[in-house]
């Protein structure tokens, strides 16, 4: 008879509602790059191609570092990632309310991801993902549906605040409350004890899987370049793509948000699923969801047929960012795990930067968002493809294995 698992230590579940918080404004500042857009456009006279660069430039500062991070997490531990995040997000925040040319709107935002968003996100989610044995992916689903949270909530409170008194005020405003919010509660991030445990043993812990810690990080790499620019055109242009047909920013802002919360749930159970199912299993649904909704966003105007979109496609896209998570908690060893999330994560950022900018430069090419959409599906199918593969290589594996 098995073992019984041993129980998880209820620090796990304060540490799940730590990054949670951490998450969402972290995510929530990319997501409000959305509602920022069109004003800074204005302002400032740049085109959205250029402009959703802010976007590109965060995601490319958030994998860069990430790798670099990652290393740091698993020689060291993730204790002061959380306070030195919180500092920065804040300041940059401040200093994008004085912005005054696009040099610095690239800098601030490259800082943002680079010591802020990178350091809050793949790394403490090793860090969580092994605090938990018992139903590791139902804890990680919780713990990202932060993001979803954060990136519908934030935008729509930065849409009513630019209405309000403008953008300037409005990155202001979400200087001071992230430090109030993010900076008392970073002092609570400890290491979980299996990844202490696993950096300090002389001798790695066996592992039951058939590929190699390397294998699986190549095809998980390549699988989410195309799954992250698959979500990151509606992520960043169904803002604007909605106020050009004319909704006011409030609505546009709105459906958004309605979008994020239903990710949170598909963040929390799409990790269920991966329990019940298996991770990969469980990103290749989710991943065929998002591929096929993702599309209908141009073509559809009543305001049921919106919301419902919004509702099946950020069910499903959060469910992806779930099972990517747990796909590689499950695959690699806990000391390897930061490193292993944060490589997967320098491809699934780079995805989502090119993703964001060939949405805005697909719009200026053909001043509408009917093409954006369309190669975000397409980008939807080739993930769909590799994961295909993926799947069947670890069975002819297994059956290799088995077989010896």
């Amino acid at each position: 008879m098995d073992a019984p698992i041993e129980r998880d230590p209820p620090y796990g579940w304060l540490m799940v509602a730590v990054v949670f918080l951490l998450s969402s404004l972290s995510f929530g500042a990319l997501g409000a790059i959305s509602v920022f857009l069109k004003p800074l456009s204005a302002e400032f006279g740049w085109g959205r191609g250029t402009t959703s660069l802010g976007y590109t430039t965060i995601a490319f500062a958030s994998a860069l570092f990430g790798v670099l991070w990652g290393f740091v997490a698993d020689k060291y531990g993730t204790r002061w990632f959380g306070v030195v995040a919180a500092v920065v997000m804040s300041a940059c925040l401040f200093m994008l309310s004085q912005q005054s040319s696009l040099t610095e709107f690239f800098i601030l935002y490259f800082l943002f991801g680079a010591f802020g968003n990178a350091m809050v996100s793949t790394p403490l989610f090793a860090n969580v993902g092994f605090w938990f044995r018992r139903n590791p992916g139902l804890a990680l689903g919780v713990m990202a549906s932060g993001g979803a949270v954060g990136q519908g909530v934030v935008p729509f409170f930065a849409g009513m605040a630019i209405e309000s008194v403008g953008w300037q005020q409005a990155y202001l405003m979400m200087a001071i409350c992230y430090f109030v919010v993010a900076f008392p509660i970073a002092f609570l991030i400890r290491e979980s004890p299996a990844r202490i445990s696993a950096r300090t043993a002389v001798e790695p812990s066996p592992r039951d899987f058939p590929l190699s810690e390397v294998e699986v990080i190549i095809w998980i790499s390549c699988a989410v370049i195309f799954c992250c620019n698959c979500m990151s055109v509606p992520i960043v242009h169904l803002v604007p793509l909605l106020t050009d047909k004319g909704h006011p920013l409030e609505y546009a802002t709105s459906v958004l948000l309605v979008l994020m919360l239903a990710g949170a749930a598909g963040r929390v159970l799409g990790g269920k699923l991966g329990d019940m199912i298996g991770a990969l299993p469980a990103y290749m649904l989710m991943s065929a969801g998002q591929t096929f909704f993702v599309f209908w966003f141009p073509h559809v105007d009543s305001t049921v047929s919106l919301y419902l979109i919004a509702i099946c496609f950020g069910f499903a896209y959060s469910g992806v960012m779930t099972c990517i998570l747990f796909s590689t908690r499950m695959m690699v060893s806990a000391r390897f795990a930061a490193r292993a999330m944060s490589i997967t994560s320098f491809f699934g950022w780079n995805g989502m930067g090119l993703g964001g900018f060939l949405g805005g430069y697909f719009f200026d090419l053909s001043g509408n968002y009917v093409w954006s959409f369309t190669f975000a599906s397409v980008a939807g199918i080739g993930n769909l493809i590799i994961l295909t593969f993926f799947m069947v290589r670890i069975r002819r594996k297994r059956l290799l294995n088995s077989a010896s």
